[in-house]
């Protein structure tokens, strides 16, 4: 038993449109839908078939929101393409298509549906919407050749009716609902307006005491959160001479965006919109994926889709000559611009053009200083019967520059009989950290250090102390106002009977206390220091202590940004690097980069210096050590 036409005619594509859109506000997905499982129980109850489907036929697919009876995968599924479809021929035709057997039909004798879904005879009757679109079909399918009565159609038929009332019912409610809800965006735009213009006077206020490009990138995410909503916000920034500009993205250092660290860097001339954006100093709209791909390069299109979005802008940064770069806004659903959120993306644009002008100023000044600051963290000296290591870590935030440091250099002493003549035969070390965290305090750190050595040098065989007080002298007269704190500490070899023993003595100006591990003793912190290094302080006495180091001794001394943890006592943190400091049989520099990873928070708000020394047991010389320090540790400083 055949029914139905054998025209396989399409619909116009504007009747198509139509059809489609119906589809869509019908709500229904390849999801389970509670009402139209009811309509498919009904069906395969009533006209006793296995299989009883609610199939609406999309462009590329058809989707079963309601089904019964159906096999895995497509009962998982709820979705088959259309070369699984017989209700697409109900679709085509606009009616009812009854067959008994399916492999007999030349329409559909060729379906995978037959060997996939097991469909043998079918009955679909159409599912329409209220201006006569067919939306799909309601069928019954038996797995065998199926004689299907009069009355089972008729049922089908109404069961069908009952099915496109509820299709209709649902449309309405959603256009209904669609015209409340443009009411509502009307409404809804209006106070956007109002909100973007208060947006705008937040953007001034906060972009104008942003000092780092990190800081501005935050800023404009935040500002732009809430009013906007992107699930995206990148900053892309032009640098190089105006004949070969490149573009480089503003990396975020959480990882949230792997896609920034693949696409670093590329050409203005380059096929991503961000680069057109910038040479065209215009903003530029992505509205889909398939626009991207038609206008932009694959890596565009790679990072769009990693991002998940669906939509973005676009805007240039204005430059002088030509834009500083280009800022992105990105969403995860499609995101029309208004002019008036065009021209408030302008206005943004131009409040982080400054901000970043202001910020490349202040990092470029930073990383001057830490320059500065690298360069006068000297190489260790080697000194035979001592072993020397430094390690240096920059605090997390990078727009801050410590005035922690660390030297060690050998002292002349004067030999004996009187000769003007000297032999390095002592060693000078120290560890300090100037108050403040900016450029002058990397100034002033770089004086005191050099201070100290020559006053080490002016003193010979004066001791630590005495040349601490020489700088302080010098820092009052030449009005320098440095301040803070600093250990210094001469070694020499001790008179002692015992080989290999070396003596320590060392003023404390109100630094933290080296630690010692001695063999067979507990770690013992150096307590014994003075008041701290300041111009109101200075004149107090300051007194020299002394240690004897036997062979096997290891002495730490670090600065405050190892041992300061927000929620922990410092004291807590000082005995566990006294614990890593007891086992310092490895290798001394790798010894350094275990305490500072253990023992530092991670992401440590001040720099941290440490600085170590080792005595060895007495025996043959076996050379300089090769240096082994901790892969991307940055300025660790391995000594002899």
């Amino acid at each position: 038993m055949v029914v139905g036409g054998d025209n396989d005619g399409s619909p116009s594509s504007g009747a198509e449109g139509g059809r489609l859109g119906s589809l869509r506000e019908t709500g229904l997905t390849a999801a389970r839908d509670a009402g139209m499982d009811r309509f498919a129980r009904m069906v395969a109850d009533i006209v006793d078939v296995p299989v009883a489907l609610v199939s609406l036929v999309e462009a590329e697919r058809q989707i079963f929101p309601g089904m019964s009876g159906l096999v895995e995968p497509w009962a998982r599924e709820r979705q088959t393409p259309l070369t699984h479809s017989l209700c697409r021929h109900v679709v085509a035709e606009g009616r009812p298509l009854v067959l008994t057997d399916a492999r007999e039909d030349a329409r559909t004798c060729e379906s995978l549906a037959i060997p996939d879904l097991g469909v043998v005879g079918y009955a679909g009757m159409p599912l329409t919407d209220g201006d006569g679109h067919v939306l799909g079909s309601l069928c019954a399918i038996d797995t065998r050749p199926r004689e299907w009565t009069e009355r089972e159609l008729r049922l089908l038929e109404d069961l069908a009716a009952a099915c496109s009332a509820e299709l209709r019912l649902r449309i309405v409610s959603r256009q209904r609902e669609e015209a409340r809800s443009e009411a509502e965006a009307g409404r809804r735009r209006y106070r956007s307006a109002l909100d973007r213009s208060q947006l705008l006077l937040r953007a001034a206020d906060a972009l104008a005491d942003t000092t780092g490009l990190a800081e501005v990138r935050q800023t404009v995410r935040d500002l732009v959160t809430s009013d906007l909503k992107p699930v995206y916000v990148g900053l892309v920034l032009a640098e190089g001479p105006t004949d070969r500009v490149l573009l480089r993205r503003l990396v975020d250092a959480t990882g949230g965006a792997p896609m920034e660290s693949l696409y670093e860097t590329y050409g203005l001339d380059s096929g991503w919109p961000t680069a057109r954006a910038a040479r065209e100093n215009r903003t530029v709209s992505v509205t889909s994926e398939a626009g991207l791909r038609r206008d932009y390069a694959p890596e565009a299109v790679a990072a769009f889709v990693s991002l998940g979005l669906s939509s973005a802008v676009c805007v240039p940064l204005p430059g002088t000559v030509i834009p500083l770069g280009t800022l992105v806004l990105g969403w995860d659903q499609p995101h029309e611009i208004d002019i008036v959120e065009q021209a408030m993306l302008a206005a943004l644009a131009g409040y982080t053009a400054r901000a970043i002008e202001r910020a490349l100023f202040v990092d470029n000044r930073i990383a001057s200083a830490r320059q500065l600051q690298e360069a006068m963290l000297t190489d260790l000296p080697e000194v035979p019967g001592i072993e020397l290591a430094a390690l240096y870590r920059p605090a997390a935030a990078t727009d801050l520059v410590g005035g922690d440091w660390y030297d060690a250099y050998r002292l002349p002493t004067p030999a004996q009989g009187g000769e003007d003549l000297t032999v390095p035969d002592e060693v000078a070390v120290s560890i300090g950290d100037i108050t403040g965290h900016d450029t002058h305090a990397a100034t002033l750190m770089g004086q005191v250090r050099s201070m100290l050595r020559q006053a080490d040098l002016d003193h010979p065989g004066g001791g630590p102390a005495r040349a601490v007080s020489a700088v302080e002298h010098a820092n009052i007269r030449l009005g320098l106002g440095a301040s803070g704190t600093l250990v210094h500490a001469h070694l020499r070899p001790s008179p002692g009977p015992r080989e290999g023993c070396w003596e320590l003595s060392w003023t404390n100006a109100g630094h933290l206390a080296p630690l010692l591990a001695v063999p067979g003793e507990p770690v013992r912190r150096l307590e014994e220091h003075g008041t701290l290094f300041h111009p109101a302080l200075a004149g107090l006495p300051r007194e020299d202590h002394r240690v004897v180091l036997p062979p096997g001794s290891c002495l730490l001394f670090y600065t405050d940004g190892l041992v300061e943890r927000t929620g922990t006592d410092m004291d807590e943190a000082i005995d566990l690097a006294g614990e890593l400091l007891a086992d310092h049989t490895q290798q001394l520099a790798r010894l350094l980069a275990t305490i500072a990873d253990r023992v530092a928070p991670p992401a440590p708000y001040d720099d941290i210096a440490l600085l170590a020394l080792r005595i060895p047991h007495p025996g043959p010389p076996s050379g300089r050590p090769v240096p082994d320090t901790a892969p991307g540790h940055e300025w660790d400083v391995p000594g002899g």
